[in-house]
């Protein structure tokens, strides 16, 4: 089935369904992406035709049987592929078909150069999740966290007790450590995003922090303190 490019919003092609693939084309399909997803096992493209018609079979990934899916025709394709020269040549094609923006998911730093070199803009799931573990195992009041950039993180942080009662002014996450709030989860799963210096934390407020590693392990430290 050939994917037709609509203007109005942005497509995607995801290359390969494992469980990597496959979780990143649910979640773009359920939050109502067009999505054309490829991959040599019937039985995993069977299982994503519920969430999108143009799922695909393809045994060869070569240029021309990319063309003939209409690759080339997506805003973004990730290319889930572990094997290493399966992914790469891929890659290349992909590239080579001209789509505007090529994900590739690595599985070494080796493999992550080379995907580079081709002109892919470069993942590491495994290596993310494993810091993302880690950062939620180094204390209990950090519920979540992502690493944008080697500057730039965001967390999700319980209120620890010592803080609750105080104003945003009055605990300064700012000139202390670094941080800035982006917004906050209330335990009723309201998020409020505006925040003012005159907010007062409340027992159970979540918080989500954007700053350096640095930052959020001094925040760690002082939380753990109480």
């Amino acid at each position: 089935m050939l994917l037709q490019k609509k203007k109005e919003q942005t497509t995607y092609g995801i290359i390969g369904l494992g469980r990597f693939g496959h979780a990143l084309a649910v979640e773009l399909a359920n939050s109502g992406a067009e999505l054309l997803v490829i991959d040599k096992d019937e039985e995993k493209v069977r299982e994503l035709r519920e969430y999108t018609e143009n799922a695909i079979i393809i045994n060869t990934l070569d240029k021309n049987t990319l063309a003939d899916a209409g690759i080339q025709n997506c805003d973004v394709v990730v290319v889930c592929i572990g094997e290493h020269l399966d992914s790469i040549l891929t890659t290349l094609n992909v590239v080579g078909l001209g789509v505007p923006k090529v994900i590739a998911k690595a599985t070494s730093l080796e493999h992550g150069e080379i995907l580079k070199k081709l002109g892919a803009e470069v993942v590491y799931p495994e290596h993310d999740m494993a810091i993302r573990l880690a950062h939620r195992l180094e204390t209990s009041k950090m519920l979540d966290y992502v690493q944008l950039s080697e500057r730039l993180n965001i967390s999700k942080f319980l209120i620890p007790r010592q803080a609750v009662g105080k104003t945003v002014l009055d605990l300064n996450l700012r000139s202390r450590f670094g941080l800035n709030i982006i917004a906050i989860e209330k335990s009723s799963r309201q998020l409020i995003d505006n925040i003012t210096p005159q907010y007062r934390f409340e027992h159970n407020d979540i918080l989500y922090l954007a700053g350096d590693k640095k930052g959020l392990n001094k925040l760690s430290e002082w939380a753990e303190t109480d």
